[in-house]
Formats: C-alpha cells, structure tokens, sequence
C-alpha cells in the first residue's frame, strides 16, 4: 500500500461522487477482513489508515500479564510498556501485526468488501439525492429496455419509467429525450430505484405550474384534475385575484402556453375549465362546449341528469363516453346525460332546476292543463329553454311572440296566466308568513282536464280561434310537420355511437373472482375501457384488491382494448 491508494480513492470519490471519508472506511473493513483470514486464532482485530502514507495497519488486542500462557491474547508487561510506558497489569494494549502477504484468497475477500461498500454507498447516495424530489419533474434520455419498462438516464442515477405508467400510445426510442413525473424513489439492497410515470396527473399540474406563472405564484389555483392519458384531460382552475381571468391566463396569448403543454403530452386534449363552488354551474363548465338545456338534481344521492338538446348529445357524452366520464370525475357528482325528447317523457317538472330561483307552480305544469294552450305549446316553450315563471316575466309578451308558433294571443295568454300565478303565490306568502300556499289556490290537474274538455266539445269558436287570422294554422301545420320529420324515423348510428357500443363491460373479465368484479362495480368501474387508463395505485386503495390482483387487471383491460381497436 502507498501513495497510490490515495490518488485512487480522491478518483473514485470525484467520479461516483462518493465521500472521502466512505472510500477510507471501506478500504479499512477490506484490508481488516482479509487479515483475519491470515490470523483466524486472534479474537481482536483493529485496522486504522495512515493517510501520509496510504497504508492500513492491522492491530492485535491483547491483555498485558507478568506471565504470558496464550501469546496470541496475552502480552508480558515490560514488552506491552515498550509500547505504552503507563499500561498496569489487565489492561489491554493493540498489538501491530506485519503482514508480508495476504494471499490470493484473502485479496479477492478484500476486493469484495470493497465493491460491496462503494455500492452501498452509491445506493445511499442516489436514495438521498432523490428522495426529497418526489412529486417534481424530472429530465431524462431513454437508455434501454427490459421486459417492457424504459430505463431512463437520470444523469447521476437511472430511473425506470414502468409499462403501467406509461402512456398506450406513446413510443420512445433510445436516445429519445424525455420529461417524466418522479412518482417514487424506492431503497432496496441492491440498488435505490426512481420510479417515473408519464400518466400521472401530477405531471399535468407541474407542466401547467412550469407554464403558467400566475399558477406558480398563488393567483390562479388548480382544483382539480382528471385525466384518461393520451386521450383527454379536464383541469379545473379558479383565481385568486378579480383582475386575472384563470382560464385566460392559463391558455396564454393565442394559446402559446397550452399548446406547449399539448406538445410536451404528444396531442393529448386538454380541457381547462372554471371552477365555481356550484355544482351546476361547475358541471355546465366542466361539459363545456355541450350546451346544457336544464339540469335535474338530486342532492342527497349527489346524483345530476343533464338535459341537452338531442343534437348536442354526442358532443356532451364525447367518444366513447369520455367526455361525460371525465366532467363527473372533476365534479364528484354521479351523471347522467339524456336528450330533450327522451326528457320530455320522463319529465318530472318539480325537480328541473335552473339557476334562476325555483317557483312553487311549474311553468310547463300550467301551460299544459291551462285552456286554450295545451301540451303543443308547452313543448314549444321546453324546446326554446323556457321553462320558469321567471323566465316569462322577464321576457314579456314581446319576447314570447318571437318563439316560433306563438302568436299575440297565446303569449298574452301564457304572460297572464303567468302574472296571476306570481301574484297568488306572493299573496299566499304575505298571508301566511312564509307557509306554503293552501292546496285550494291551484287549481287541480282533473279540474283543469275538464274544463279543457268541456271547451273542446263546445261548438262555439274560442276567442283566440276568432282573433288569429287563417293562414296562422297553416304554418303551424307546416312547422310541426318539419317538427315531426327532424324527430321521425332514428338516424343511422354514427362511427361513435358504434364505438360506444363495442365497449366491453367488467363482467366480461377472465380468470378474475367475481366478488372482486363486484368490487369493481362497487367503485363506479363499469367497462374495461376505464380500467385501462386507471393507474394501480388507485386499485390499491380499494379493499379487498391486492397488487397482483390490480396488476393482472389493469393488464388484461389494456390487451382487450388493444385488440378491440385493432379490428
């Protein structure tokens, strides 16, 4: 040993980036464990480093005594004073042993000990260096593959980027440069591991904190985010300051800075839409840009049915149910999406509400028992989103004679019946202190049906059949026959409706116990479709659902998917 060892551990402490101090304590334990291999009688050893020198000496622990029975323990006290002058009788004193060779045995032992140092001390390095990224972005180039996981040149480390955490569709080749989500640094003996993901959304939330300023200083804040990786993504944000719009500031000028993050995500859609603290307006935000006609809740079920025009259906539901799927994973709400035809059958109006203030009398309720109006112009006011007293009051008879069939005598039917109808009810509260009116002040359905009857089967011409000229049924015939040709005979299904039909459900997965399909079900996993695209992580947090389990699933849901595009 020599100077030589020196310049060798300043090397190895430069390029690994291991501590001095590691390198000498590793050397020492080598050099310790080889000299017991060439004196296994001696119970005590002790290795100390002479850094002027480079060399480690090994020393004997031996008890001093007037008369030496055991040399290899024991030492006579004039020779152990020749080494310490005030050493008594019992003590013990470290013996030098010189040690010409240690043999080739002994030296493959010493260089053992000596890798398996420097590799735990890397191991502790990378771990350290690390474990306080957690949660960060991280860049990288693609270095190899095994068994489907990329291996990613991290620089000081490697990380591997999972097949489960990466995006279907993406491809990387090696060399290939890429950003990935720290998702978690793991210790093992062998190695310390920095788990990556690609499919996280808390890659979504960095790229959009790198991005945008406003996000990164506390202006604008994200609350939510939800996302089917490479497909579509939906963001909720809401500002902190009056004066900055946060979708606005999100987006950038000419959407310079979502289009950056498009690029980055490879094309994966992104949805940035404004939070609001209610519901119904979150969710008309959230299914944006599907124009909402009126929205049923119930909120103990925290259940929502949204009514769309049956031409905005598809884009409200989006492909394969994604866009629908994705609003109420943000909401937090229970959703579901029906066309105003099919609404108008299962209309039950007390519970439609709109933002406006609810009335006690539904609107649509009391055109279609009132006379001389009727179901046709109920429908005509359903399909034109006029569906509250409110409504009416504020758009007058003006407003109501532009709707189509409506003329000047229906509208001024329906504003003052309306009219009466506000001013009962404002009556009955005056009188009653905020009680709800008595049963007697609406007229009932029976009695309304009568009454209608009654003026069907008299001969005499109704006023409003006298006041309108003749030519207004003719083009109320000619509309309403346009009516019933646009909601005549079912179109043929387009390539999504199709699209959605081919989804599979979760009962159709193999080798899988069925209380663990119940499981899923239980947790609103309803198609293998959703099981794809959802990380392990999440099944994990469901009872009863192991990690092997989970694994196996979500592999299976992705291979029957895969085949399903295929054909």
């Amino acid at each position: 040993m020599s100077t030589e060892a020196l310049s060798i551990i300043e090397q190895i402490s430069r390029e690994k980036g291991i501590d001095k101090e590691v390198l000498i304590d590793a050397l020492k334990s080598a050099v310790e464990a080889a000299a017991r291999k060439r004196l296994p009688h001696v119970k005590e050893l002790h290795s100390e480093f002479d850094e002027s020198t480079g060399e480690v000496h090994i020393f004997a622990e031996k008890t001093v005594v007037e008369t030496v029975d055991n040399p290899e323990e024991e030492i006579a006290l004039e020779e152990a004073r020749e080494l310490a002058p005030e050493v008594q009788v019992g003590d013990t004193v470290h013996v030098l042993q010189i040690l010409e060779n240690y043999g080739r045995i002994a030296a493959q032992l010493a260089k053992q000990v000596i890798l398996q140092k420097v590799r735990e001390a890397e191991i502790d390095r990378v771990y350290n260096e690390f474990k306080d990224k957690k949660g960060d972005l991280i860049n990288g180039i693609v270095q190899r593959f095994e068994h489907g996981d990329i291996v990613v040149d991290l620089g000081k480390a490697e990380g591997i980027l999972p097949r489960r955490e990466q995006v279907f569709r993406e491809a990387f080749n090696r060399g290939d440069r890429i950003r990935a989500y720290i998702l978690d640094v793991r210790k093992t003996p062998k190695s310390a591991m920095v788990v990556l993901s690609r499919t996280h959304t808390g890659l979504i939330r960095r790229l959009f904190e790198m991005e945008v300023p406003e996000i990164s200083e506390g202006m604008v804040e994200i609350m939510g985010i939800v996302r089917e990786p490479n497909g579509r993504t939906k963001i909720a944000v809401k500002s902190n300051d009056r004066d900055i719009d946060a979708v606005g500031a999100c987006v950038g000028m000419r959407g310079m800075r979502v289009q950056s993050i498009v690029q980055e995500l490879r094309g994966e859609k992104i949805d940035i839409v404004e939070y609001s603290e209610d519901p119904e307006v979150f969710i008309r935000n959230a299914l944006s840009p599907a124009k909402i006609s009126r929205i049923l809740v119930d909120e103990p079920e925290k259940h929502m049915t949204i009514i769309v025009a049956d031409d905005q259906m598809s884009l409200a539901i989006g492909k394969k149910g994604q866009n629908v799927r994705l609003a109420a994973k943000l909401v937090k709400w229970k959703i579901d999406i029906k066309g105003e035809s099919e609404a108008l059958e299962l209309r039950q109006g007390a519970q439609f509400l709109t933002p406006s203030k609810p009335r006690k009398q539904d609107l649509l309720e009391m055109v279609e028992n009132a006379k001389g109006l009727g179901e046709k112009v109920m429908s005509i006011l359903f399909a034109h989103n006029v569906v509250t007293v409110d409504e009416v009051l504020k758009r007058g008879v003006e407003g109501l004679v532009e709707l189509p069939n409506i003329g000047p005598k229906k509208a001024e039917a329906i504003f003052e019946l309306v009219r009466q109808q506000a001013e009962a009810e404002a009556a009955a509260a005056e009188e009653t202190a905020g009680e709800p009116p008595e049963p007697e002040a609406v007229p009932s359905a029976a009695a309304q049906e009568e009454t209608t009857e009654e003026e069907l089967k008299s001969p005499e011409p109704s006023e409003e059949t006298e006041a309108e000229p003749a030519p207004e049924p003719a083009v109320e015939t000619r509309e309403s026959a346009e009516t019933e040709a646009e909601t005549g005979p079912p179109a043929p299904p387009t390539k999504e409706e199709v699209e959605e039909e081919q989804e599979i459900p979760v009962d159709e997965l193999s080798d899988v116990a069925p209380e663990i399909i119940e499981i899923l079900k239980a947790n609103d996993f309803q198609t293998l479709a959703e099981l794809s695209i959802t990380p392990v992580e999440e099944l994990l947090e469901i009872e009863g659902i192991e990690e092997d389990v989970a694994k196996g699933i979500i592999e299976q849901a992705k291979q029957r998917i895969k085949n399903l595009e295929n054909v």
